[in-house]
Formats: C-alpha cells, structure tokens, sequence
C-alpha cells in the first residue's frame, strides 16, 4: 500500500472520529442552551403573572373597596387578573399557557388537571421545593412546564376562602357556596404554573447543529485536500523521485540523475548522502575497472 494513501487511512480516521465527538458535544450543547432559553421565558412569564398579582393586590384592590360591598369583582382578584392578562397574550401566542391550578378553586376554570394535581401534590409533600419544571406532549405539541406552589401566606385569603359564612355575601351570588373554601394557613392549595411551546427553540437549536456540522464538514474536507497536496508536493513527488533514482543505480545505470536537494529537511539530507553514497560507488567501481 502507498504511503498516501496510508496517510489518508490515518486522517480521514482521525476526521471521523473528531467529527463525531464534535457532532456530540454541539448537540448537547445547542439542546442544553435551547431548554434553557425556554426556562428563561417560562421563568419571565411567571414573573410576569407575579407582578400582575402584586399591582392588582396593591393598585386596583384598594380602589374598588366600597365597590366590592355591593358587587363582587373578579378583576380585584390576583389570581383572576393575572389569568386574564395572560390570556390576552395567547390570542397571539396561543401556545402560552400561564394557569393557577387549585384542587378546590372558586372559579371553576382554575380546577387542576389530573397531571397539574400530582405535582400540587408533589408541592404538598415537600412544601420546601420552590418550583418544579418538566416536559409533557400535548395536542400540540411538546412544552415545557415550570410550576410553583400557591400556600396560602395572608390572612386576607381567608377572609373569602376559610368558611361559607366568612365568605362575602357578592362572591356568592357569583361563584356559589360548593367550592373554594375549607382553605387554611400556611396550607399550599394550588400552583402558579406556565407552559412554553418547545419547538421553536428546539428547531432554532437543530438548524444551528446542522450548519455547524456542514461548515465542519467542508473545513475537514478542505484540511483533507490541503494535507494530501502538501504531503504529495513535500514528501511523496521527492522520495518517488529518490526512489527511482537509487533503482536505477541499484541496477548499474550510474547516469540515472543526480542526487540533489535544494531543501535542508530530513529528505534533503537524505537526498545528500545517497548523492554522496553514489559518488563513493562510482569511484569504488573505477578503481575497480582500473585494476
């Protein structure tokens, strides 16, 4: 076997292997920043619905006091404003989702899915964790789920929500007496919990992952061409040209060619003692003929 060809054994081997521990690295990588962009906008969103519960809780509330005695308005309620900006947003975003699950809500609405209870319930247990994230599929398609427990911190919850007949006469009439009470201090009754579409972001990381490895693979094709060039140029033209001149002399045929290097590299001090060992043949062969 050729020694170029010895050589491109060796280097496409090592391109392989290098293009497939980079194809590795870059997929984890893309896919690792890409969940982490959708944690970042699930973590915003939560925020969001946090500082519309504080403005409403704060701002609006305190406004419509006198009000609330004769009617009662969903709007004063955090929980409701909160849920109502975010389904502004999903007229145009329709894929987020921000919801306040409840094992027992006042509004219906809020009532918690089978999946969203057993992480209230999972809150419930451990009511130490501060949130809890995941994927789930949905009809569609895949999102990413970011959860913190409702526990219930002020008294002033209690005021609607601890017995039927604490609870205002207005919200009543609204909401009925069968739910949304028996709540207590401290007890976490619910979650805050936003879901954020996947795909985008994923899609996003795959289109990089496929460029980078298209301009890898051109640079390791490019790399390929350029080493076999310069090993043929530097290395393979002038051992093939030694290589037929030494056969010729091997054969007696001391006219072949010259042994001569311009280079000062192995090769060319190589080319200089074979040009020296044939000269030194010459001669041992004149003094021959001469005897």
């Amino acid at each position: 076997m050729k020694l170029i060809w010895k050589f491109n054994i060796v280097l496409v081997g090592i391109c392989v292997l290098g293009f497939a521990v980079a194809a590795l690295v870059a997929h984890l990588v893309l896919h690792a920043n890409a969940k982490d962009e959708i944690l970042r906008t699930a973590r915003l969103m939560m925020e969001a619905a946090g500082a519309t519960r504080d403005y409403t809780n704060t701002q609006i509330k305190p406004l419509l006091e006198t009000q609330l005695k004769y009617t009662f308005l969903p709007q004063t309620v955090p929980a409701f404003a909160a849920t109502e900006q975010f389904n502004e947003l999903r007229k145009k975003h329709a894929d987020f989702i921000y919801k306040e699950a409840t094992l027992n809500p006042t509004n219906p609405r809020d009532r918690a899915s089978d999946w969203e209870a057993d992480i209230i319930n999972q809150f419930r247990a451990s009511p130490a964790t501060p949130e809890s994230y995941g994927e789930r599929d949905t009809p569609t398609g895949r999102t990413l789920f970011l959860a913190r427990p409702l526990q219930i911190k002020s008294q002033a919850c209690l005021e609607c929500h601890s017995t039927v007949d604490a609870a205002p006469k207005t919200m009543l009439d609204l909401y009925g007496n069968a739910n949304g009470f028996g709540w207590k201090m401290n007890e976490i009754i619910g979650m805050q919990v936003v879901s954020v579409p996947t795909a985008i972001p994923v899609a996003r990381a795959n289109q990089a992952f496929r460029t980078l490895m298209l301009m890898l693979g051109i640079i390791f094709l490019m790399m390929i061409v350029l080493l076999n060039v310069m090993l043929y140029s530097i290395v393979v033209k002038r051992v093939t040209r030694l290589s037929k001149i030494a056969e010729q002399v091997s054969l007696g045929n001391m006219e072949a060619g010259e042994f001569r290097s311009r280079n000062k590299d192995e090769i060319g001090v190589l080319t200089d003692a074979l040009g020296r060992m044939k000269t030194s043949l010459v001669q041992a062969m004149n003094m021959l003929e001469e005897k």
